[in-house]
């Protein structure tokens, strides 16, 4: 170990030692979040990444004895910032997970999925090493060593307009993926689309989704609704509102857009 570590490891012992007993290795007990599942769901729903997100803030380990990857709520995390980056106690975080496709580079064609893993709010902070510890407040999933952080901000649960307006069919959009990589969605689920504000996508805009089976001369096949959570410039992460049929990777999106006056 080389005494940078060496102090470090010092250093953050001090801190969990200033805090809890020397016997527990853990924050305060999680706390119920008092949030309705409407909005846990939306905080944990995942986004897509036309490029890489910039990652300065990430979680580097846990508070115990062996090396341990995955961690969850009540479990100390230590991150790689402290009081020279402004971190401050009290500060609360997203925890996320860049998931990309067969190691492919993250393209325009290749889109990654931003998973959101769960959220942590900082319990100490160190004033000498950029270092601190946070307590993990929620878990979507595990809590892994190189999670990245981002801002924490609670969603807004979108307004669902009674209009049904008809959809646009001149310019569909596709099914993409969801969290993990998954391809297949039925109701409740969120899937990212390749369509966003650069389209006209708003929060709240409805979807009708469809399924081409590349039959001539026949219709395409309605097999569900959606409504977009998350909006970005060119895609959206929407949520699968009616589902006649398992929706997949391909399918067709066509945004409900009321008519011009």
């Amino acid at each position: 170990m080389t005494p940078r570590s060496t102090a470090g490891a010092l250093l953050s012992a001090g801190l969990l030692a200033a805090t809890v007993p020397a016997s527990a290795q853990r924050g305060p007990a999680a706390a119920s979040t008092h949030l309705s599942p409407e909005v846990l769901s939306l905080a944990c729903s995942p986004h897509g990444a036309l490029e890489p997100p910039p990652m300065p803030l990430r979680i580097t380990g846990g508070q115990d004895s062996f090396v341990r990857r995955i961690h969850a709520p009540g479990d100390l995390v230590t991150i790689n910032a402290g009081t020279k980056n402004g971190i401050e106690v009290g500060q609360e975080f997203y925890t996320k997970r860049l998931q990309i496709a067969r190691r492919e580079p993250i393209t325009r064609e290749t889109p990654a999925t931003v998973h959101t893993t769960g959220w942590i709010r900082v319990y100490a902070v160190d004033e000498i090493e950029e270092l601190s510890l946070a307590t993990i407040t929620h878990a979507c999933d595990t809590i892994e060593i190189g999670d990245y952080l981002e801002p924490f901000v609670l969603p807004t649960v979108p307004t669902i307009s009674t209009d049904r307006s008809k959809p646009q069919r001149d310019h569909y959009g596709h099914v993409l993926v969801g969290t993990d990589r998954r391809t297949s969605f039925g109701k409740g689920d969120y899937f990212v689309v390749d369509r966003g504000s650069d389209h006209g996508i708003e929060m709240g805009s409805q979807f009708v989704l469809y399924r081409n089976k590349k039959q001539p001369e026949n219709f395409l096949y309605e097999i569900g609704e959606a409504v977009a959570v998350d909006v970005r410039p060119e895609m959206t992460t929407v949520q699968v509102t009616v589902s006649l049929d398992a929706i997949q990777e391909g399918d067709y999106v066509a945004l409900r857009r009321a008519p011009k006056d």
